[in-house]
């Protein structure tokens, strides 16, 4: 049965919506990510809010990727399908409690009591942007390497795009992965030269992906394996005399 095409578009403008949101929100939270005296300050809170906006915007695109792949690439492995849903949740999830503690920031900021130590406002609010900074390690780089795995292995199979873009995800799935590894043990900083080059081969396969679907949709897709026959029943299984 050729997928449908509805699904394809939506698909790729989830996945295009991903990458606008996350830069976005990425260089929206400039002020609030690299200033330690942010949360003292006078602001600009709403630069933040609209960070937060974005990134919300971004968990429900990842999200809305798995939803509408799932009905086409569970029929040539529903476990690994099912895993990609699951892991595009969790890495929602993981996004949204970086979205909370950087609004938990501004709400620090403005609510701050009378009197209150400059010097521990301040040590609050690294600590809450540190929060932001590890989810933002493990949700789009961690998750991020094993779902692209997932769903790439999968669209290799059906031959639901070109197999060439498929390669992409399955090399960079891997790549990004080890890079968060890299990055978790100080190797490098996660927005140096060498985290940013892993991130590439990612962010091609997402490009690629989205762009196919949304201008050609779904390749015809390879025949679904079929399901395996049980051998027919001995006569000693039914209990009958040989």
């Amino acid at each position: 049965m050729v997928p449908s095409r509805r699904l394809a578009t939506a698909a790729g403008v989830c996945f295009l919506v991903t990458h606008v949101a996350s830069i976005g929100g990425l260089v929206l939270y400039g002020p609030v990510l690299s200033d330690p005296d942010f949360v003292v300050g006078p602001g600009p809170d709403g630069r933040v809010l609209l960070g937060a906006l974005f990134e919300v915007v971004l968990a429900l695109a990842v999200v809305g990727t798995a939803i509408a792949l799932f009905p086409v690439v569970r029929r040539y492995g529903e476990g690994a399908a099912i895993g990609y849903l699951g892991l595009r949740t969790l890495e929602a999830a993981v996004i949204s409690v970086g979205v909370v503690s950087l609004l938990a920031v501004v709400t620090l900021r403005r609510s701050a009591a009378a009197g209150t130590d400059a010097a521990t406002l301040r040590t609050v609010g690294r600590a809450l942007v540190a929060v932001h900074d590890w989810t933002f390690l493990l949700g789009p780089n961690f998750v991020l390497g094993a779902n692209t795995v997932l769903v790439a292995h999968l669209m290799y199979r059906s031959g639901l795009v070109p197999r060439s873009i498929a390669v992409l995800g399955l090399v960079g799935g891997p790549l990004i992965f080890a890079s968060a590894v890299a990055v978790l043990f100080g190797c490098y900083g996660q927005l140096s030269g060498w985290g940013s080059l892993a991130a590439v081969p990612v962010f091609a396969w997402e490009l690629a992906v989205a762009l196919r679907m949304i201008l050609r949709g779904f390749r015809a897709p390879a025949p679904i394996p079929p399901a395996p026959i049980p051998p027919a029943a001995s006569p000693l299984a039914k209990g009958l005399p040989a």
